[in-house]
């Protein structure tokens, strides 16, 4: 488990990034953007194992919020996974992630590819027994490397695609459930609108 400064400097890294996001706002070829996304968790720790033919696809749930210059671009991301570890009685589970990436976004006409790369906070949560007395509550500091494809549709409406794969640095201990890797991994693919202003 975190050690309480480990917890601060997370929180400092995500408020810096999110200065510099609205800082890079005011650059003239900036263009900002926020980001609703939907997708599955995969492979890994996560309870599908593949990319495809999964029964057992988990909802991965979040919002971006960046700015994009002619090359390169940055993002704070928040998402959201309900039943990370599966469903059973009386077992309930969840990962968050808070991560802020750096991109390299280069813009073909109405399409941006991208590739990303940052780092941030895991945080697992574990409780079982209709009583609750076994949970656990891990925030592990971690990193994540991705990429994808923005389409835009409209002036400041488009669409976006992209598979990232998330990693801790630290251990994962969940009281009574022993992940695949104690270093908690898996990836994720997601469809998002994205809003331009």
């Amino acid at each position: 488990m975190l050690k309480r400064p480990h917890v601060r400097s997370c929180l400092g890294f995500a408020l810096w990034s999110l200065a510099l996001i609205v800082g890079s706002a005011t650059e003239v070829r900036a263009q900002g953007f926020i980001s609703p996304l939907i997708g599955y968790d995969f492979g890994g720790d996560a309870s599908c194992p593949q990319i495809s033919n999964c029964e057992d696809k988990r909802l991965n749930a979040g919002v971006a919020l960046g700015t994009m210059g002619p090359i390169f671009g940055f993002e704070e991301e928040f998402a959201y996974a309900k039943d990370f570890f599966g469903n059973a009685s009386g077992l309930s589970s969840s990962v968050l992630t808070l991560m802020s990436n750096v991109m390299l976004v280069p813009r073909v006409g109405p399409v941006r590819p991208y590739l990303l790369a940052g780092m941030g906070l895991l945080k697992t949560h574990v409780d079982f027994s209709p009583t609750s007395l076994l949970t656990s509550d891990n925030n592990n500091f971690g990193w994540d490397v991705g990429g994808g494809m923005m389409a835009l549709v409209a002036p400041h409406v488009g669409v976006r695609g992209d598979i990232r794969y998330f990693h801790a640095f630290q251990d994962t201990t969940i009281l009574a459930f022993p992940v695949n890797n104690p270093k908690l991994d898996f990836g994720r693919a997601s469809l998002a609108v994205v809003f331009t202003f």
